[in-house]
């Protein structure tokens, strides 16, 4: 914050701040009271429902919110951010940025696609499990409604996505309010319950969840599975960091948040000791029979603002993708000039809208849904655990020993929760498994294809400082500027030697344009631009962006002129190559790989449109290349 801010001005915006984090941050484990405590009880193999088994099931919840939220990824995990930026693709650039080895790198790198693959089976999973438990209240209002809970469930999820395009500013200023509405509600139904039955606070002795480990041995990982839930979207805390800063988002938990799904869980368990019979939908019977509906509607509301906030995560993970190379470059709208955290992806929003309507209609309910929800969390969990680990190996340079102390309970407790989850496989975690499989496979294919091509293109190419002698007294030069864009930062560009070879003419000057993605979120103005000459009019001009950045060529290429290169944007001409990919029997990638990174080449958005170039400036050449 500005220390420049007058002491009204710093409280207003954090306060705004505060709102934000609980509209968005907060929304999908904010809404977990409605379907945890339910799952977690009824995955007890024995059906037993005693005060016994109850204490002990919340004792594992309450320890588990404890040190899954508020000490891994609150204190911990949040620590290690990437200048400011979370989320997985933020975690992977920062762990690649520390590690110097490519063996240790290329690993580094596997695990970052698969938890990305996971994170992508999670922004399906969400809008589905969230919109399912709350609709299913409706049978808790009459049991008759039970038939009307899917098409209300599918008109309420195809109404969401199609609202994506006209972008989502109006409705999030919204979503805080609601959310504030949210947390002090299902805090004063969980009170009014526990003081009815305040012996459930018993549960906070954590010797009712050693006691039942102890005593249930291998069944206890059933219940565990359920127990998770009770932190699913706590990864949302790492991954909205840069929306929203380290400090509105702990203070939002540990005031707001946290108590109120505390005094909530804690409600639930009070109702059940009183009546067991209420494990059908303890969270609704909370309520009185005259407030189920209205509670209803607002839990409605909850998780349309839940899956809201994972839809615009999966457009912010799509574009880091795609900067970091990692993914074909796909369309992506800015939906508001003010806020450059508003975008729109229409192939991100089409292919989750998809997914989550195949999720509905194949799974039903949300208990079906709960084995395939936990898999893709814990997974990214996990995933999320070992790269920060690297990062407090190799760039805090922290000692094993503070490793092993501080990282070896919090690794341990992922790998339990990942075991819990896998014994569901068959009831619904084999989703998760072939989400994550199959986002893998797209996203190390073009990492690969993307090598072999630049590999291709090298053997075909020459060095700048060669080229320059070679053309002086070949090649014919008239007046303008030829802008060429290029990913290589040493070679000739193929669509230069391209036009050379059918047209023997070059312009006077030429300005050879290298993008580059730095592992970081942002990049200054400043830092923007690097110039480098070359003799005959030759340049290099290197601009770099960070992985949360759209870039934008002539945009850029403006500030040339502070660095003494004059270039009359309105007249000069885009050179671009258009990669023609040809699989080949070489099968340099395997044969599915080769014909499915060459698909993904053809169905790639233009690169006049990815970088802004003027259309009636732009000479494209194809370049054929075998794969």
């Amino acid at each position: 914050m500005d220390n420049t801010l007058p002491h009204s001005k710093k409280k207003s915006d954090f306060s705004t701040l505060l709102v934000g984090t609980l509209g968005v941050v907060f929304g999908d484990i904010g809404t977990s009271p409605l379907y945890a405590l339910r799952e977690a009880l009824t995955s007890h193999r024995s059906g037993n429902f005693a005060p016994e088994s109850i204490f002990s099931v919340l004792s594992l919840v309450f320890w588990t919110i404890m040190i899954v939220v508020s000490l891994k990824y609150v204190s911990v995990i949040m620590s290690a951010d990437n200048n400011g930026e979370g989320g997985s693709l933020a975690l992977l650039a920062l762990a690649n940025k520390t590690i110097k080895n490519s063996n240790v790198g290329h690993w580094v790198t596997i695990l970052g696609l698969c938890g990305a693959g996971f994170f992508y089976g999670n922004c399906i999973l969400t809008p589905a499990i969230s919109v399912l438990s709350a609709t299913e209240g409706l049978t808790v209002v009459n049991s008759n409604l039970k038939i009307y809970i899917i098409p209300i469930t599918l008109i309420i999820i195809s109404s969401l996505f199609w609202i994506q395009s006209r972008g989502t500013k109006k409705i999030g200023l919204w979503f805080g309010t609601v959310m504030v509405f949210w947390f002090i509600t299902i805090s004063f139904l969980g009170l009014i319950n526990i003081l009815k039955h305040p012996s459930v606070l018993k549960a906070i002795n954590p010797y009712y969840a050693f006691s039942f480990i102890g005593t249930n041995h291998l069944e206890s990982f059933w219940v565990l599975g359920g127990v998770f839930l009770s932190v699913t979207g706590g990864e949302t805390l790492y991954a909205d960091m840069g929306h929203f800063g380290k400090s509105p988002i702990r203070f939002a938990w540990f005031i707001m948040v946290l108590p109120a799904l505390l005094l909530n869980y804690f409600g639930q368990g009070a109702l059940l000791l009183e009546h067991p019979e209420s494990i059908i939908s303890p969270f609704y019977l909370l309520a009185p029979p005259t407030l189920q509906l209205p509670l209803v509607i607002l839990a409605t509301l909850a998780t349309i603002i839940a899956s809201q906030a994972v839809i615009s995560g999966a457009f912010s993970i799509f574009q880091q993708a795609m900067q970091m190379d990692y993914l074909p470059r796909i369309t992506v709208i800015h939906t508001s000039d003010e806020e450059k955290g508003q975008i729109y992806v229409p192939f991100a929003n089409w292919s989750l809208y998809l997914g989550v309507i195949l999720v509905v209609i194949f799974f039903q309910t949300s208990s079906n849904l709960a084995g395939a929800y936990g898999i893709a969390v814990s997974g990214t969990m996990m995933i999320s655990t070992i790269l920060v680990t690297i990062v407090m190996k190799y760039q805090w340079n922290w000692s094993n020993w503070k490793l092993l102390l501080i990282m070896s309970p919090i690794f341990l407790f992922d790998l339990i929760f990942l075991i819990a989850n896998s014994i569901k496989i068959p009831h619904g975690g084999w989703f998760s498994l072939l989400i994550g499989i199959f986002w893998y496979i797209i996203l190390s294919t073009w990492i690969q294809g993307r090598k072999i091509v630049l590999i291709e293109e090298a053997k075909h190419s020459m060095k700048v400082i060669n080229f320059i002698p070679f053309i002086e007294k070949r090649v014919s030069r008239i007046k303008g500027t030829a802008i060429v864009l290029t990913s290589d930062r040493s070679n000739v560009p193929s669509v230069l030697l391209c036009n050379i070879k059918h047209n023997q003419i070059l312009h006077e000057q030429i300005i050879l344009v290298n993008v580059i993605t730095e592992n970081v979120p942002y990049v200054g103005k400043m830092n923007r631009i690097e110039l480098i000459s070359y003799d005959k009019g030759f340049y290099r001009i290197i601009l770099r962006y960070g992985f949360m950045q759209a870039p934008n060529v002539p945009r850029a290429l403006a500030g040339c002129q502070e660095l003494g290169l004059s270039i009359n944007l309105m007249k000069v001409s885009y050179f671009l190559s258009h990669s023609i990919i040809i699989p080949t029997k070489n099968y340099k990638m395997g044969y599915f790989h080769e014909h499915l990174f060459a698909f993904m080449s053809r169905n790639a958005t233009n690169a006049v449109d990815f970088f802004h170039i003027p259309s009636n400036q732009v000479i494209q050449l194809g370049i054929r290349t075998e794969v």
